[in-house]
């Protein structure tokens, strides 16, 4: 089973919508909730390859990217592969 891990700030609707794909495909992952806490924002960045914006999403401790991402990953079909 993979180890997926997102970024979220609770009122970010773009984390709403990839934490709504993962919850729909039923798998579990860890949400942090940085929400204004800029080392933790920091130390996601750092993981990210630099990138700030929200959310991101990590599977395996590979990079996958934000929600535009995770939903191209899925419209290609290999979301469920990486799952």
């Amino acid at each position: 089973m993979a180890k997926i891990e997102i970024y979220t700030w609770a009122t970010c609707p773009f984390c709403l919508m990839a934490k709504g794909l993962l919850s729909k495909k039923g798998v579990d992952f860890t949400e942090h909730k940085i929400d204004g806490d800029e080392a933790a924002r920091a130390k996601m960045a750092e993981r990210a390859g630099g990138k700030r914006s929200l959310p991101q999403v990590f599977i395996d401790d590979r990079h996958i990217g934000g929600c535009d991402d995770l939903h191209a990953l899925d419209k290609k079909g290999d979301l469920d592969k990486c799952l």
